[in-house]
């Protein structure tokens, strides 16, 4: 199933039942009364965060949810039952935008639960028209309609760091030896097509698929997962030393974050020196001084186990300080 983080949805909160006509019925008396119940509430529309970040992709096969219409009322002065409220599940870090109105919600927590729609109430029966000058009512009102509206639903992770970089900067292999994640791995361009989540003691690593100049304005996939970002603690920028300008493609990755969103700009980064088993000691601790100046700058190489550990321990050193 292809993963989704965008998605647009009709939904409907319940509408009230009717109101009803309706006659008491008593021994001897030929006239008993109105006695028309009331109609029922219709449901609410709740929306709840859950941690399942796929669950766009199952709702987009059938993106049209409604609550419950409350049913109608009946005779002896019975109200109808109200219609169940209709609970929406999101992914944690959802926003959900009504279109008609610009309103946003966003769902933050897993178990947050927040009132998006109201059920419309029910109808009159005939009982509550009565009075001095008409005992005998016969008017009842129609259930009102749920509230309704079409919503379109972004999906931007939480994560306590996110992994970015060019493509086969190395950001899979990476995540996948930290945290023993799953992520595809593969010596060509977009071999990660749906961002990735790790476990490193604890705190959650995002790899963000491969950005490519333009990406900002539309170009390659990279654009669609830079909402993705935007809500992590650390940027980890992975620069490959098998490329022939690492320096070049650092400040691709830097125009492309700072032109879809200058607030990526100020968040803290961490340079990565990844493949530096391809390059010579001498050329990676030049890059160092170089780039010192701007962020810190580790460096990994992922044939070598004690790269990969010290590594891991600095990250986590940085994380621990920074969320």
């Amino acid at each position: 199933m292809a993963f989704v983080d965008e998605l647009k949805v009709h939904i409907k909160a319940g509408k009230g039942g009717a109101g009803v006509v309706r006659w008491r019925h008593e021994k001897f008396k030929e006239f008993g009364g109105p006695a028309g119940g009331d109609g029922g509430k219709g449901g609410d529309v709740y929306l709840l965060g859950v941690g399942d970040i796929n669950l766009l992709s199952k709702y987009s096969f059938n993106p049209k949810f409604e609550a419950e219409d409350g049913q109608t009322g009946s005779g002896n002065s019975k109200e109808g039952k109200n219609g169940k409220d209709l609970e929406l599940r999101l992914p944690v870090g959802s926003l959900i935008k009504k279109l008609e109105t610009d309103k946003e919600i966003e769902i933050l927590k897993k178990g947050e639960r927040v009132l998006l729609l109201r059920g419309g109430f029910g109808g009159l029966g005939n009982e509550h028209f009565k009075s001095g000058r008409n005992v005998a009512p016969k008017e009842s009102t129609p259930g009102k309609k749920g509230e309704t509206g079409n919503f379109l639903i972004e999906l931007r992770l939480i994560a306590d760091a996110g992994l970015i970089g060019l493509p086969n900067a190395g950001k899979s292999s990476l995540l996948n030896i930290l945290t023993n994640a799953k992520s595809k791995v593969g010596e060509y361009h977009f071999t990660t097509l749906e961002p990735n989540l790790g476990n490193l003691y604890g705190f959650v690593l995002a790899d963000i698929p491969g950005l490519i100049e333009g990406a900002s304005v539309g170009k390659g996939l990279g654009h669609k997962f830079l909402r993705h970002i935007t809500r992590v603690k650390v940027l980890f920028h992975l620069l490959s030393m098998e490329s022939k300008n690492p320096e070049e493609d650092y400040k691709i990755v830097r125009q492309e974050l700072l032109r879809y969103d200058k607030a990526l700009g100020e968040k803290k980064e961490i340079i990565i020196l990844s493949k530096s088993d391809l390059s010579l000691a001498k050329e990676v601790e030049n890059f160092k001084k170089k780039f010192g100046k701007k962020s810190k700058v580790l460096s990994v190489s992922i044939l070598d186990d004690d790269s990969v550990r010290k590594l891991s321990d600095e990250i986590t050193a940085i994380l621990r300080r920074a969320v």
